[in-house]
Formats: C-alpha cells, structure tokens, sequence
C-alpha cells in the first residue's frame, strides 16, 4: 500500500514538470513569436506560396514560371534576343549598358540552346547595344546600328563639344576624313577632334539651263568633335570657320569645317553606321555594307519583298535622325535611302500590314519630342502618305508600350499594352487599345484593363490563339521598387485576360521574350535604375533567364504529335501545298504559322501567327496551303504548330517561305533625301 501511494506521489510529480517544461516552452515559443513575427509569417508564407504553385491543379491553370540555370562565364546583360531557325536563341548585349564594358571594349553576345541548355560566347564585332535586328529570308539576323558614345550628364561633361559641318566644294572627288582628324577655328583658335570617320561625298555640279553655265554646291558632312583639351575656357559661343589638319594642295581650300557653340551641354549616346548578319549555322557575324545614318534604338521591319526598312535612332552626333529612312537588299548588301522622308521618336512600333503599307501603332521607347512623330496611323511608303488612326486613349502615355498582332494575324486586328509619359516621367498606364485596321474607318477602342499600371510590359503570342503579357514597372525603369510580378493571358475570342502564374523575376527596362519551339517562353533582362524604394542604391541588372510553361503544357497529356513529310526541312513559295503527318490527326484542331521572333526595348514588331488551312485524312496526313499574301506571310524561315481541341501545341515544325518574284518592290534612291 505505501508502495502504491509513493507510485502515486511520483507520478504526479513527474507530471507537474511535465506541465511546467510544457508551460515554460509555450511562453518561451509565444516570445519569440512576438519577437520574430514578421519573419515566421513570411517564412511560412513564401512556404505555402512554393507549394501553391507547384500544385498540378495550379500548374494546369496559370502555368508556371522557372529560372534557367546559367554557368556564370556565359551570364550576360542581355539587351536583345532573337529565336533562329536552328532553334537556338540569340542573346546580344553588346557593352550592355555599362560604361567600363564600352571603355574597354568588351562587347558580348551568347548563344543559347533551349532544348540542351546549352551555351556558347560569340566574338562580337562591335558595341552591338541598343542596334535594331530582324529576320532575313535567308534564315541570317540583320543586326545594325549600336554605340558610338555613352552619353554624358550636364556636369560631368569634361571637354567642349558639339556638331561640326564639314564642307567639300571638290566637285570631282570624295575625301574620307578618319577618326582624330583635328579641326582648328580660324578665329577662336580652339582645337577640336572628330570623334569618328567622316565620308565627304564631291560637290555637285549645277548646270543653269538658260545660260549653260556650271557652278558648285558643297556637299555637306556631320561629325562630333570635341576639345583636344579639359576645361570651359576651350567652349566656344559664335559661328567659326575650321581649318583640316594634314591636308594638302586643293584640298586646304576645298575642305573646312563650320560650328556653331561647343559646349559642355549634355552628351547623349551617338549610334553607328555598321551593320553584320548573323549566320545561325556558322555561328558568327558578317560584316556587310554600313548604314547611310548612324542608328542608336533603331526599328527593322522585313518587307514583302525580303528587303528591310530600318527608320529612326539617334545619329552620330546624338540627334534623332531627320526623317531619313533606308532599306537594306539582302541580295546586294546595300542601303538605298526612301526618297521622302518621315520622322519617327526611336524604337517606334511598325508592322507590315499590305503592299507597301505599315501600321505605326504610337508605341516607341524613349527619345524624340513629345509633340512629333507620335501620332498613330497607316504609312504609305511608296507615297509616302500617312494616315492617321484615331481614338487612341491615354495617347500621352505611349512610351514604353507594347504593340502586338492579335491571332491570327489575317484579322489585321492590333493591340496597344500600357505604357509611360514621354521620357522620366512618373506617369503610367493599364490600359489596353484595340483596333480593327480591316475595318473601313480603323479607329482604336478600349480593350480590358491590363493587370496592373505599367511600363515596359512583354507580351508573346502564343499558339493557341492567345497572348501572354507579363511584366513591367510601374515607374520609369522601376524606380521606387515598382516592378510588377504579374501576368495575363489575354483570349482575343472573349476579349478578356485571364490571370497567369507571377513570374519569379521582376522585368522593366530592357527585358523582353519570345516564343520557343516547344511552345514554352522565355523572358529576360532587366535594368532598374535603383535597387530600393528610396532610390538610394544603385541598381544591378539582372541577367536571369526564366521560363514560363504555359497551362496548355501542364494538362497531364502529350503534346500532340507534328512530323515533316519527306526532308527534313522545307523550302515553300507562297500559295504553295503543304503536308505533314500525325499519330493525332484526328484531334488536330487548327495549325498556325508563327514568325520567330527578335526582341529589344518593348518592340517585336515581327511577331505573327498566321491560320493555315488544316485538313486531316484517315492516315494521319495533314494536308494545308502557304497564304498567298507576301505582306501576311514575309520571306524567310517560319514555325508551324498543330494544336488539339485542348488547345495543346505541337512542337514547331520548320518552314521556309521564298522570296515571292511578285511582290511589290519600295523606290529606293541612293541620293539624300535632304539634297
């Protein structure tokens, strides 16, 4: 009996300390609960988050976003990426956006295969940062203009510098003044030095038609010169004449320079006049002829005829360029000038919409007056009409927008995304405009509001039928911390958004994305000015790439099944018949035919997704037609994608459709329109 009591004692001591370790604990764990709240909650909510979206039921309704693994000797500040026909990306940044890089010359462009995730450094031939690219019909990228200068900020400006008119009254030959060459004024005596090469075409002949008698008018060159020395006391105020060094005989008389103030104002970048095709196959550049105009943020637009137009940019001397627009013969090499010309702010967003007709949807990215240029509306350039197209909302906050072809490209309806004031500004948008340019009188309408107010959104058409759009900042280059991690997928059916998965990284800023073969895609980029939401910090640019798999790819079901007939790849003519085969005819939809496409700044203006004819027969051969239309269906290489009832695509076929010998060719003039 006194054993069990002295059980019964010990056991409820036991039980006291239990329950007294227990309380202890509690109050212990409450503590620092108080203490550490904040962090435990985000812990635990950062924890749910990652399962959330790695749920197949979450998958399969907003897709998913995940960060490519990239060895550090090829991580790069890309600025421009374009999808090749070998199916790897091209990802060009040139100096990259950072002065050390362009001082010392280190110019980088990286090769990426998506399918491997593999990787490969291309030597690059010049400061390729902030040039224009497009596709050529030969499967080459055009890559042309780039960096001359970084700009300067008033303040930091060291030497005296401005524009310098360099004259040739020689009316029988042209001079080649190289980089260095040093002007000096014949009245001030201040010594300047031209920042690059200048080309001073002969003097032309006048001949009077009445009196037959011959006179000269100079041909006149730009050029950027600056100081030879530091200082303000070598800035200048008043018009001189400049004398040549290292000129002889005819030539001192022949050759002068005329400026007005050299001064410490600020410097904006300068552009280049080079251009290089990219071989996918070679994987290297190829220096080909140079631009008639040096371009800094330039547009290319492949035209029906396979030739490209390129328009706008900043010049040499860091001036948009006047209206002079040219096109490139992938055939000879060579630009010819448009002989009428038609100003443009840079980047601006072109797309072909007929012969010799383009769509100017107001959207560019970032220099030219606010009150020029800006107006949406169809381009002739033949004739050189423009018409405009009204209705445009917000048409104040068009900067940093996006313009995309909605799907199928036949509708020839377009889509105006978001977009900023003019330059810094704090003003942004969320909304979308649509128009109808099929319509006898195009006008824009409102579509439905994006997700949020941004700048610099990304949108990618997708192949079945829809438009993702993702990204952005709130605020010019995403100060204040206003990156924006969301995205949307827009039905052009329904006229609706539907909410995508958030992406992982937050992209304003020279970020953009494309569509990849197997029907994934792939964003990257990102500049932000500051790092904080003081904006104290400077900002790191953010050489991530992510991929995002769309829910069509998160069903649980195979991608339906595509095969060539025959060779491997095709060569076409447009309007010609085309087949294909498929263990999954039968539940074969529709097919379509996607451009590749080739980002920078806000702008894929030859993005496209064109509906093919499908007709499926008992043996799984799927018969269908090229459109006959060369503005529809541009020369060069295409995706072909069958897609299910699902709405699941195949992975891409290849097409390449030939220059068609009927399309209409644009006058070109290997004059200066100003002369």
């Amino acid at each position: 009996m006194n054993t069990r009591s002295s059980r019964r004692r010990a056991r409820r001591r036991s039980r006291n300390r239990r329950v007294k370790r227990l309380t202890i604990g509690t109050v212990v764990v409450v503590a620092i609960a108080g203490f550490n709240g904040p962090a435990l909650y985000g812990f635990a909510s950062e924890t749910y988050h990652t399962y959330e979206i790695n749920r197949p039921e979450y998958k399969a309704a907003k897709g998913h976003w995940q960060i490519v693994d990239i060895p550090e000797k090829y991580r790069i500040n890309t600025i421009h990426a374009a999808l090749l026909h070998t199916g790897k990306v091209l990802l060009v940044a040139g100096s990259g956006n950072d002065a050390k890089n362009f001082r010392a010359k280190t110019f980088r462009t990286v090769l990426w295969d998506p399918a491997k995730n593999t990787f490969k450094n291309i030597p690059t031939p010049n400061d390729l940062f902030c040039s224009g690219h497009n596709q050529l019909p030969d499967g080459k990228l055009l890559v042309a203009g780039g960096t001359q200068r970084y700009e300067t900020l008033k303040g930091d400006v060291k030497k005296a510098g401005g524009l310098m008119l360099v004259y040739n009254e020689n009316p029988d030959r042209a001079k080649m003044l190289p980089k260095g060459t040093r002007f000096t004024g014949r009245e001030n005596g201040r010594t300047f030095i031209a920042q690059s090469a200048v080309n001073l075409p002969p003097a032309k002949k006048i001949k009077d038609p009445e009196t037959g008698k011959v006179t000269t008018s100079a041909s006149v060159s730009r050029v950027y010169a600056e100081a030879a020395r530091e200082g303000r006391k070598y800035q200048t105020g008043t018009q001189d004449q400049y004398r040549v060094s290292g000129l002889t005989g005819s030539w001192k008389h022949d050759v002068y320079g005329i400026a007005q103030k050299m001064s410490f104002d600020k410097k904006d970048f300068q552009g280049i006049k080079d251009s290089y095709e990219f071989d996918p196959v070679a994987e290297r550049y190829i220096t080909v002829d140079p631009m008639h105009e040096a371009r800094w943020y330039p547009t290319q637009v492949t035209l029906q005829d396979g030739r490209v137009l390129t328009v706008s940019g900043l010049d040499e001397i860091g001036q948009v360029v006047p209206g002079k627009n040219e096109i490139y013969d992938p055939e000879t090499k060579k630009w010819r000038y448009l002989p009428k010309k038609r100003f443009f702010p840079t980047y601006p967003g072109l797309h072909l919409i007929g012969e010799n007709r383009l769509f100017y949807s107001g959207t560019t990215a970032g220099y030219g007056p606010a009150d020029k240029g800006r107006t949406p509306g169809i381009w002739n350039i033949e004739t050189n009409k423009f018409t405009p197209v009204p209705g445009m909302s917000d048409p104040d906050v068009l900067e940093t927008a996006m313009s995309v072809p909605l799907p199928p490209t036949q509708s020839r309806k377009f889509m105006v995304q978001g977009g900023g004031g003019v330059g810094e500004s704090p003003k942004s948008t969320d909304r979308t405009r649509i128009v109808d340019l099929s319509s006898d009188e195009p006008r824009f309408q409102d579509g439905p509001r994006l997700y949020e107010k941004v700048r610099y959104p990304t949108s990618v058409i997708l192949p079945d039928d829809t438009v993702l759009t993702t990204n952005g900042s709130a605020q010019y280059r995403g100060k204040s911390d206003s990156n924006v991690l969301k995205a949307g997928i827009y039905h052009p059916d329904s006229n609706r958004y539907e909410e995508a998965a958030a992406p992982l990284v937050g992209r304003n800023y020279h970020s953009g994305g494309l569509l990849l073969p197997d029907g994934r895609v792939m964003t990257f980029g990102s500049d932000s000015l500051y790092s904080d939401k003081a904006n104290t910090k400077p900002g790191v640019f953010d050489q991530r790439i992510e991929i995002y798999t769309p829910p069509y790819l998160n069903k649980g079901k195979k991608q339906p099944d595509l095969q060539d007939v025959g060779a491997a790849r095709k060569t076409v003519s447009l309007g010609d018949t085309v087949r294909f085969r498929s263990e999954d005819a039968s539940s074969l939809k529709k097919l379509r035919l996607v451009r590749p496409g080739s980002f920078t700044h806000v702008t894929n203006v030859e993005q496209s997704s064109v509906e093919l004819p499908l007709r499926a027969s008992e043996d799984g051969t799927l018969t269908t037609s090229v459109p006959d239309d060369p503005s529809l269906v541009t020369p060069g290489w295409w995706m072909v994608f069958a897609v299910d009832a699902d709405g699941i695509p195949s992975e891409a076929r290849w097409l390449k459709v030939e220059v068609d010998p009927r399309a209409a060719h644009t006058t070109v003039t290997r004059g200066d329109p100003d002369e």
